[in-house]
């Protein structure tokens, strides 16, 4: 015994100890003189002095209840400094009183004390655990697995009677003080490869078997529970409902299950049965936590909106993390098991919420059902990974649920567009948003005003065809209205804008031109989204969904013809706004040429002609730089082709109305001239502008010949009429009454003119007697 196991030390000491032989035994054995010298050593000796080989000092608390190694012999000195090696085989024994032995272990057996021992020490060493009992990986402490040992030793338990005990210990603990499940299935494996159901006596059986039944129930409680008991927010919960999951299937594979629990129901059938009604219970608990304070449909929505996310947040779980678990174990597809019992009770749940829906809802409650609908969508649309169904869903037809608040949800996306378009075109200030662009911020603001339609419109997904041909029509004459309203708000802004900057002072030589131009490539920005919409908002595949119940034709005549009709009025305003851009330079051409006219200089027409054509360059190389090219070149349905051809007609009206002026001025008609041609190269520009056939019209042709012969001399006049005469007369095949060649001469001093007959051909009498 000791009084102080910390500092008691167990000490053992080695000796050599001399053996005492008769001396009739010596001279038996002597065989030479040494020997004889041997003996008379020995008798000179004390009597009893052995040999002192070393000692072992080992502190008790190192120890353990078995034991068998090597330990050094001690004390070393510079005498003796190897003493050696001495082996030892330990084994520390429990020997228990009658006096001492408690109630327990005198009237139950042996193996049942030595569980309620068990139980005991399981209890203290999980409850030490500060980080939570599942910390716990189920190894005991060196002095409990000792206690254990030595108690096992002294009644005499065998192997399986002791991993019984354990597996009844432990498997009880479990279902009161949670650990880490895995620590069972060693127990379990244990007892599956000893198992011989004749070492048992009944009452061990009954106790087995109850043990067995108690942690299946136990068990399937927490899977049912799953969603609280393993919250994937907890560290490991993962690892540990798994780990419960395949210790249920070990459990239930086992020999002695299967032997003494023969009426137990099929595992993945209990299993399921617990994941439906636990579903069921986890769906009203989240029912009633979210159940609004106030009572109306405003709040009602958003209550189900809240309810419909937390239920697709569990689905989604199921489906990417604890789904592969239970297929992995018990082959039970968790996500379909679960969703269709969600979906049938969200089903039910939300028809009852909505029974008093009318079109006379309020904005608000419109605008939550619009949440409530997409998180339906959503629920519905994971049907995909439902490996099969038999018959339809609950949610099939959930969309008619939501007809009256349809028109509501439609008004509200074209009001928010349509006020986000006034405040961008009321914020914009006509200037280029980028190095690159040549538009304004609003064309962005309308863009984004667009998306945000037909994102409306994909969100919605209408699956009846009629119903979602009548809400495209909507959509799509909401957005032709928009883009009418921008173009006479944008030419407004452009109107205020150009009238302060005058009002400030800031007039300069292009005053409203650039605000033009902006205008202009705004429009045709605008024209082009217009253009995308069949392909955005997929017009083939509703014409498909479409054509059995809505004839092509009618089609045709209500969304193309109503896009057509809107491309055409936004055609019309770029050329408006083109027509303004061109009244604008002819203001300044129309001046120039009129200086050209009325100037008494005596330059060289080339000379005189260089302010108009430097004006002209600047202006066009401007608009060239400024209007998008496509403005700048041609407009589709333009007459004239474009804004240089609407200039090019411009300036030739002016140059008529210069050149109409009865001004005897041969100078004069020879700048006008000279600046026709000019601009005909300035138009054409050396191929890059308008072609020949544009430039070369009708008006063109006679103004270049009026002042051709305006500006020519006198002499030049005669010779070109008498070549005119001359070509004609050899152009003439034949004549009528025959024909004369006649010579004339006028002599100037007498004032005649001498006509001689020279000849005559085919003539025909014409007088009445013949």
């Amino acid at each position: 015994e000791f009084e102080d196991v910390e500092t008691a030390s167990f000490h053992l000491d080695m000796w050599d100890s001399d053996t005492v032989e008769s001396v009739r035994h010596k001279l038996g054995e002597l065989t030479d003189l040494h020997g004889l010298k041997r003996i008379f050593k020995d008798a000179r000796k004390d009597k009893g002095q052995d040999d002192f080989l070393g000692n072992v000092v080992l502190r008790l608390k190192d120890l353990h209840c078995w034991d068998d190694q090597w330990y050094l012999l001690e004390p070393r000195t510079e005498t003796y400094p190897n003493r050696g090696q001495c082996k030892l085989w330990l084994l520390l024994l429990c020997l228990v009183s009658f006096q001492r032995a408690t109630t327990s272990s005198r009237t139950q057996p042996s193996y049942t004390v030595h569980r309620h021992l068990l139980q005991q020490l399981v209890s203290y060493e999980i409850l030490q655990h500060q980080a939570g009992s599942i910390a716990w990986d189920g190894e005991l402490s060196r002095h409990a697995s000792t206690v254990l040992y030595l108690h096992a030793t002294q009644k005499d338990l065998s192997d399986f009677h002791q991993v019984m005990a354990q597996w009844l210990a432990y498997s009880k603990l479990y279902q009161s003080l949670e650990f880490n499940s895995n620590c069972l299935l060693h127990q379990i494996t244990s007892i599956e490869y000893q198992w011989v159901q004749e070492r048992l006596r009944p009452e061990q059986k009954a106790e087995l078997a109850e043990s067995f039944q108690s942690l299946l129930t136990y068990g399937v409680s927490l899977v049912r529970r799953y969603r609280i008991i393993f919250p994937l927010s907890v560290p490991r919960s993962k690892e540990r409902l798994q780990s419960l999951l395949r210790v249920l299937v070990q459990m239930c594979k086992m020999k002695a299950f299967h032997e003494l629990c023969t009426l137990s129901p099929d595992l993945p059938q209990m299993v399921s049965t617990a994941l439906k009604s636990g579903t069921t219970e986890w769906f009203h608990m989240k029912k009633q936590h979210l159940k609004p304070m106030v009572k109306s449909m405003e709040e009602n929505g958003k209550a189900l909106s809240r309810l419909l996310l937390e239920v697709i947040e569990d689905l989604q779980q199921c489906q990417k993390i604890w789904n592969k678990f239970f297929i992995s174990t018990l082959k039970l597809n968790l996500f379909s098991i679960a969703y269709l019992e969600l979906e049938s009770l969200v089903a039910e749940h939300v028809q009852e919420q909505l029974h008093e829906v009318d079109s006379s809802m309020s904005k608000p409650t419109a605008e939550s059902l619009f949440q409530l609908y997409m998180n339906l969508q959503e629920l519905y649309r994971m049907k995909d990974f439902l490996p099969q169904r038999d018959g339809p869903l609950a949610l099939s037809s959930f969309h008619q649920w939501f007809k009256e608040a349809v028109p509501q949800w439609l008004q509200k996306a074209y009001t928010i567009a349509l006020e986000r378009a006034q405040r961008a075109v009321q914020m914009d200030q006509l200037t280029p948003f980028g190095e690159h662009n040549k538009h304004s911020t609003s064309t962005v603001d309308l863009s984004t005003c667009y998306a945000q339609i037909v994102k409306t419109w994909q969100q919605l997904n209408w699956p009846d065809p009629e119903e979602a041909f009548m809400i495209m029509v909507k959509l799509v004459e909401d957005m032709c209205k928009i883009a009418l309203m921008y173009c006479r708000l944008i030419k407004e802004r452009a109107e205020a804008l150009s009238l302060r900057e005058q009002n400030e002072g800031e007039a300069a030589n292009r005053t409203h031109l650039p605000q033009l131009c902006i205008v202009v490539n705004n429009i045709k920005q605008l024209r082009l989204l217009i253009l995308k919409l069949p392909s955005q908002l997929d017009w083939a595949q509703l014409e498909q969904r479409t054509g059995a119940a809505i004839a092509q034709q009618q089609i045709q005549h209500t969304l193309h013809h109503q896009l057509d009709s809107t491309v055409s009025c936004l055609d019309r305003e770029i050329q408006d706004v083109v027509k303004a851009l061109a009244t604008k330079l002819e203001k300044g051409i129309a001046r120039h040429i009129q200086e050209l006219s009325s100037s008494n200089d005596t330059r060289e027409p080339e000379d005189s002609i260089i302010p108009l054509m430097k004006f002209l360059e600047s202006e066009l190389q401007y608009l060239n730089e400024h209007l998008v090219q496509e403005n700048f070149k041609s407009l589709p349905t333009s007459p004239f082709g474009g804004l240089p051809a609407l200039l090019w007609h411009h300036t030739l009206a002016v140059l008529s109305a210069a050149a109409g002026q009865q001004v005897p001025s041969t100078q004069r008609y020879k700048k006008l001239h000279c600046a026709l041609k000019s601009l005909e190269l300035c138009f054409h520009a050396e191929g890059c502008g308008l072609p020949l056939e544009t430039l070369h019209t009708a008006a063109f042709l006679s103004l270049e010949t009026h002042l051709a012969l305006c500006s020519a001399t006198s002499r030049k006049l005669i010779q070109k009429y008498f070549s005119n005469r001359i070509q004609q007369q050899l152009d003439t095949s034949s004549e009528k009454y025959g024909a004369v060649t006649i010579k004339a001469l006028y002599r100037p001093s007498e004032q005649k003119l001498r006509v001689e007959v020279l000849n005559a051909v085919n003539l025909i009498p014409l007088d009445s007697n013949g």
